[in-house]
Formats: structure tokens, C-alpha cells, sequence
């Protein structure tokens, strides 16, 4: 299937607030019908599905969620770990009585959606995702060779904190250099907005941190050990949209899926590293769109 839509820097859509715990949190609402949620990652916002959501608006009430201290949503001072992020996406998804849900997921957004899926599943009508967190990683020689030395990096003392806050490395390389082609000046604006400097980027140096490896953090580690588990249980639709040669979800990832998740659909969307969205965003949405049409 070929693209036809090209990919756009805009992000022409109106800005919605809800205050959940005390700070304000940013979405885009559009459509009609059974929500749609659409949850990014690192170091990401609702920005990240612009050129998805026209496709697949038609379907239903897409809501592309900005998590609390990214995007346009306010920065609270909290300690940014995955558990708060949890409380502060269920309480979204309360506070908005959002029901009969579709997930669409990518990164850590998928983690967060994977979590409350498996537990909320009677709420759920099924799962997309892409370049997702499926389980903890046991040790660091399972994770991705290509980054593993910058993330450890990225979680030693005071060293991270300087790649990732005083010099801002994982909005300025990290997000740029796993996009095939070339974000231009306006799209990696959109994405330096959020993060201007200081304190504005610890929601970017918690996430590396947070990351299950070698069961550390435990927390995170038993929650995602916890929907790893009760996903290869579920009958939940499932979609997996998946690139090469990808970079959570590279070929024998695929495989694993296809052997272990039960209906599921899975779909290549050519070449591509971990931002798939912003390489075939248009092929994306399409796909998404023919899969949600069948639910």
C-alpha cells in the first residue's frame, strides 16, 4: 500500500484541559463515537499522532492524551516515576468516563496502557501498538544493543542527569536519530517546547530510569512482569504494528508476538526504528483505521 498524505509539521487541533490531581492535563478530543485513546512515550506528546489521527477520526472519538509534565499538560513537582504516571492516566480516563476504550499505544504509553488494559479489561475493546514495552528486561545484554551504552549512561548518577537535563540529549539525538528520515526545524520545536531547560526536563531523565532491567526498579519490573503474563492470556483484539529493522520490537519480538499473543493482527509498515509514526504515519493510520473497523 502506498503513502499518499503528506507528512506534516502542523498540528492543527484544539487544545482541551482537564485538571486530575491537581494539575492540568492537555488532550486533543476529536470525533465521535467510542474513544480512542492515544498514548505516546519518551520524550513525546499527543504531537506525535498529528498525522495519524485524521485518518482514523472518522472511526471514533480519537483523544490523544499529553502525560503529566509532557506536551502542553503542566509540570507538577513529583518525582515523575511510572506509578505516577499511572495515576494520573486513570484518573484521566475516569474524571472523562471514557468507556468500551481502544488503546492505541507506543513506548512508554504503551506500558501505561498494557497496565491498565489487564486490569480494567471489561473497559477495553482492544490493543494497538507499536514499538512497545512487552515485558522487563532480565538483563542488560536482552537490551537493545544499538543504545545499550547511552542508556546506561542515562541511568548512572549525575552523568544522566547531565546527558538528559543540562544538555537536553534525549530530545536533541535520541528522538531525531530513530526517525529515518529528517524531523525538520518546525517538528523538532514542537517536541523542545515542552523541555525548555532546568527542572522542565525531569519527566525525560525519570523514564530511562524507570525502565525494568535486571528487576530493577522492583516496582516496575513485578507490574510489567504482571501484564507481560496476563497479556498472553487475553482475548482482547490486538494490533501490532511493527518496522524493520525496529528497535523494542525488531523481527524475533514479532515472532514472539505472533506465538504468544492471541488475536492478534500484525502488520509491516517498511522501514523504520523506534518513531515509526513520524516515518509512516499515513500507512499507520490506515492500517489502524481497517483493523478498529473490524472490532
Amino acid at each position: 500500500m502506498l503513502e499518499t498524505l503528506p507528512i506534516s509539521a502542523d498540528f492543527p487541533y484544539q487544545s482541551h484541559y482537564l485538571t486530575v490531581h491537581g494539575s492540568r492535563l492537555h488532550y486533543v478530543d476529536e470525533g465521535s463515537g467510542d474513544p480512542i485513546l492515544f498514548l505516546h512515550g519518551n520524550p513525546t506528546s499527543s504531537y506525535l499522532w498529528r498525522n495519524i489521527l485524521p485518518v482514523v477520526i472518522p472511526l471514533g472519538r480519537c483523544i490523544a492524551l499529553d502525560l503529566v509534565g509532557m506536551g502542553k499538560s503542566e509540570q507538577p513537582d513529583i518525582a515523575y516515576r511510572f506509578f505516577d504516571h499511572v495515576r494520573y492516566v486513570e484518573g484521566f480516563i475516569e474524571q472523562m468516563g471514557l468507556k468500551n476504550m481502544t488503546l492505541v499505544l507506543h513506548d512508554w504509553g504503551s506500558a501505561l496502557g498494557f497496565h491498565y488494559a489487564m486490569r480494567h479489561e471489561h473497559n477495553v475493546k482492544g490493543l494497538a501498538f507499536m514499538e512497545a514495552l512487552l515485558e522487563p528486561f532480565p538483563t542488560w545484554e536482552i537490551f537493545p544493543a544499538s543504545v545499550r551504552k547511552v542508556f546506561k549512561a542515562f541511568r548512572t548518577p549525575v552523568l544522566g542527569w547531565y546527558l538528559l537535563v543540562t544538555k537536553n540529549m534525549f530530545v536533541e539525538k535520541r528522538l531525531p536519530g530513530a526517525v529515518v528520515r529528517k524531523l525538520t526545524e518546525e517538528e523538532m520545536n514542537h517536541y523542545r517546547e515542552p523541555f525548555s531547560g532546568g527542572r522542565s526536563r525531569k519527566p525525560v531523565w525519570r523514564w530511562p530510569n524507570e525502565i525494568p532491567i535486571a528487576g530493577k526498579p522492583k516496582d516496575v519490573h513485578e507490574a510489567m512482569l504482571e501484564y507481560h503474563c496476563k497479556l498472553q492470556e487475553s482475548d482482547l483484539p490486538k494490533l501490532l504494528l511493527y518496522a524493520t529493522p525496529g528497535g523494542l520490537i525488531p523481527a524475533p519480538r514479532v515472532e514472539w508476538c505472533t506465538d504468544h499473543l492471541k488475536n492478534l493482527k500484525t502488520v509491516s509498515v517498511g522501514q523504520g526504528l523506534h518513531f515509526l509514526q513520524e516515518d509512516h504515519p499515513d500507512l499507520i493510520g490506515m492500517e489502524l483505521a481497517r483493523w478498529y473497523s473490524t472490532l
